[in-house]
């Protein structure tokens, strides 16, 4: 997305994080695809046919309670997300164009709103891959000619000498890729966008191939932004050590851009308007997922009444880029509401106690459990660090570092964090088997909704019925491997053309 004109180049103009944040970075946000092509296709095997992304997979393997988690984990981040790229690309428009009104950037984010939501809201997730496709090939053209543009004028020649004050390999920059790679993978788990392409893929292997292709780039792309930094620190360095202020280091981009003719200048924004409506696009989509399973299930109207959520969840997201937030301060908010629950929900893999019983199953109360004690652990350490403002306040991580992501007690915050909801969750499952037996197996509250596939965890003895309106009824590998005990009849009706076929299963 758009953001990437101020992380990379953040890490690269910033002499005390250089090379290994900038790498870390760049790796880091390669991880959510890794993730997916490895965790993806277990998951989606694992889940009804009617399922659409990581909430019904909270659903079916937990219950309702953890659905409702997931989903307002997943909303969250996503809706950080949309206005990180909004805001992102408001602030862009205004630093070129030179215009920094309220108004003019209002309606810079409107328009990409507006236009994002027309394509979106008739073409759906296909018009999404359809455009992200056509973006990413003007993102390599355009990328290739602002190298090219940048490298060739006299003004950004760097001084003798002077790349090496910015070519570093530093402990901050180490400390900064740790938090980046625990922060990425808990914010990227809970992306929807990425779980509606794997939902979607046409098959396995292309979904990995489009994965790995698109990590490559994102890494190439980081890395070269990254660079960018690099040399504008190089061309003043004492402007960015004495002003940092006036000169902060994630606008690096801009000061190389700057001596470049206007026609360059207008390159540039063709290429930030496609990165953030191929991320926005996404986002949209993404966000649309969890009702959209809602509204199939209920039988309404999709089109019109998805066509109308969308407009209403971009809203906040368009207001809220007025605010002109820190980019990067937003989505470590979101990475740490998402370190509280990556664990607890990934560990619903899980479908049978190891080591003789010493990590169970986990259980619908003990995954709550853990979501609920990492959060609690993230005001625990803000008391500990002596942080400023409220009990809350530390979600904003403002730990006084060299950058918002830098710093020994946010890496620390983001992994102690996920390990300790992980921890959590897997000792308050025990405690509740132990307490309530093979009931602590069922979910907290049984909605009464048809179970089509679902997961079997072993040693629940609560029977529900799942009834199956295709015939014949073909059970999948998965189901005849966790419960032997299923049995099929069928019912013909008079006509004999159909069945009415239901399957008891000890769940």
């Amino acid at each position: 997305g758009a953001w990437i004109f101020y992380g990379p180049t953040e890490m690269g103009a910033n002499p005390r994080i250089s090379w290994i944040g900038l790498i870390g970075y760049s790796f880091a946000s390669t991880t959510p695809s890794i993730l997916a092509c490895i965790l993806g296709p277990i998951i989606k095997e694992r889940c009804t046919d009617s399922s659409f992304n990581l909430t019904d997979f909270g659903r079916q393997r937990y219950g309702i309670v953890m659905q409702v988690v997931i989903s307002c984990m997943s909303i969250f981040y996503m809706m950080i997300y949309l206005t990180a790229e909004m805001t992102s690309i408001a602030n862009i428009y205004a630093k070129i164009g030179n215009k920094s009104d309220l108004s003019f950037t209002s309606s810079v984010t409107i328009a990409v709103a507006v236009i994002t939501i027309i394509y979106t809201s008739i073409g759906g997730l296909p018009a999404s891959i359809i455009t992200d496709k056509i973006q990413a090939i003007m993102v390599i053209v355009l990328v290739l000619m602002l190298g090219f543009a940048l490298g060739l004028k006299p003004e950004n020649t760097v001084p003798e000498g002077n790349f090496a004050l910015a070519s570093n390999w530093t402990n901050e920059g180490g400390m900064a890729s740790v938090t980046l790679v625990f922060a990425i993978i808990s914010a990227g788990s809970f992306n929807l966008a990425t779980w509606q392409r794997v939902w979607a893929a046409k098959s396995v292997p292309a979904m990995r191939k489009g994965f790995i292709g698109g990590s490559v780039m994102i890494f190439m792309l980081m890395m070269f932004f990254g660079i960018m930094g690099m040399i504008a620190y190089s061309l003043d360095p004492t402007a960015y050590d004495n002003d940092p202020t006036n000169n902060p280091a994630y606008l690096a981009f801009f000061d190389i851009l700057g001596p470049l003719e206007n026609a360059w200048h207008i390159v540039s924004l063709i290429l930030v308007t496609s990165l953030a409506t191929s991320s926005i696009d996404s986002i949209q989509n993404g966000l649309m997922s969890p009702f959209s399973v809602f509204i199939v299930r209920k039988g309404w109207n999709t089109k019109w009444i998805a066509r109308a959520l969308l407009v209403i969840i971009n809203i906040p997201a368009v207001f809220l880029s007025t605010k002109q937030y820190n980019v990067i301060s937003l989505f470590l908010v979101a990475d740490l509401v998402c370190a509280t629950g990556v664990l607890p929900i990934m560990f619903g893999l899980i479908t049978e106690d190891k080591m003789g019983g010493l990590i169970p199953a986990p259980t619908e109360f003990g995954a709550f459990m853990g979501v609920f004690s990492g959060i609690v652990t993230v005001c625990i350490i803000g008391r500990v660090v002596d942080a400023p403002g409220n009990l809350f306040d530390y979600f904003w991580l403002k730990n006084d570092g060299i950058c918002a992501l830098c710093g020994f007690k946010t890496m620390i915050t983001f992994v102690v964090t996920p390990f300790s909801s992980g921890f959590f969750c897997l000792l308050f499952s025990k405690l509740d088997v132990s307490v309530r037996g093979d009931a602590a197996r069922n979910p907290l509250f049984m909605t009464g909704e048809k179970i089509e596939k679902g997961f079997y965890v072993e040693g629940a003895k609560e029977s529900t019925k799942a009834v199956y309106d295709e015939a014949p009824v073909e059970m999948s590998e998965f189901d005849k491997n966790q419960s032997p005990d299923i049995e099929k009849v069928q019912k013909t009706y008079g006509n004999g053309d159909g069945y009415e076929s239901e399957v008891s299963v000890d769940v």
